[in-house]
């Protein structure tokens, strides 16, 4: 795996390039991380999640912040993968039955499609009890202090102060008709936001960052994080399902309270805009270290899918 390089950074940013360069290392992180074993269904079934492609948003943030802070990518990578687990178990659970009830994800069908839902609930549960071991077992080069820092910032983040109070709340504003702007906001800061602000604060806490530094990068995860969910909410709206990789109109049909339905979808775009920029300003004073971060800002509400 690369250890820690120097990374010129032109005037303008190659976001292609950085991420031509990152996934193939995430990649190939994800597929070391949990090897083929038995019980074979079980093991069979976190993979298929965790090697379905996507973005790896959550592990680049998590790369891009320790790189910003001088941290070696050999170091956080752990915690990388911890993210993308985290993350994955998210949406197994998030597409069943009980909750979104969702047939696709990334294009192919979920888990508890191909698994059924008890072996997708379980892959769900192992996914997340082994993304903590693999940071506490896997992380070198660090001090303690800072790993433990960090696991305990990631289980907040998933915990019902986090991803788990979020979908609660997401779950008991289903078909209601006049949730406001602050439940909604609410919902999409923790199911979506806390689980991004970690990727971005715990890469940092673990490349050493100061607490000034980690309270900007707090910042900006947060506006990020809820750009982030604005433009899902306009995409579930205007792309198609083989765009999206999952079904299209999914708020629509569960009633959903979305950005659009509250502003429109000029004053959502609008408003995710607004707060890109305002996250690339947050930055501005880490100058050329930032950029990573700032064009993964941008690529949140450039993105198609």
């Amino acid at each position: 795996m690369t250890t820690h390089q120097e990374i010129s950074h032109p005037a303008t940013f190659d976001l292609v390039a950085y991420l031509t360069e990152r996934q193939p290392q995430i990649e190939a992180a994800l597929d070391a991380a949990i090897r083929p074993g038995y019980p074979d269904t079980i093991y069979d079934a976190m993979r298929y999640s965790l090697l379905a492609g996507g973005k790896r948003l959550r592990p680049m943030l998590c790369l891009a912040s320790c790189e910003l802070i001088g941290g070696s990518l050999d170091s956080v990578m752990p915690m990388a993968c911890a993210l993308e687990m985290v993350h994955t178990m998210s949406l197994i659970h998030d597409d069943l039955p009980a909750m979104d009830d969702d047939d696709y994800r990334r294009g192919k069908l979920t888990n508890h499609k191909v698994y059924g839902e008890d072996i997708a609930i379980l892959a769900g549960d192992g996914l997340l009890a082994y993304s903590f071991e693999y940071i506490a077992t896997q992380t070198q080069g660090v001090s303690a202090d800072r790993v433990l820092k960090a696991i305990a910032h990631l289980a907040k983040a998933v915990g019902a102060n986090g991803l788990v109070g979020g979908q609660v709340v997401d779950l008991e504003s289903e078909g209601k008709p006049d949730i406001s702007v602050e439940t909604l906001t609410y919902i999409h800061n923790h199911k979506t936001g806390a689980l991004l602000k970690a990727c971005v604060v715990c890469g940092a806490i673990l490349a050493g960052a100061t607490e000034a530094q980690l309270e900007k990068l707090s910042k900006f995860a947060h506006n990020i994080g809820l750009a982030f969910q604005i433009i899902d909410d306009i995409l579930d709206i205007t792309a198609t399902q083989a765009e999206l990789g999952k079904t299209a109109g999914k708020d629509i049909q569960a009633q959903k309270a979305t950005y659009p339905k509250l502003w429109g979808l000029e004053e959502s775009k609008r408003q995710a805009d607004k707060l890109v920029a305002e996250a690339k300003a947050i930055l501005a004073e880490f100058g050329d270290r930032a950029r990573p971060l700032q064009a993964l800002a941008d690529y949140i509400t450039d993105r198609k899918n």
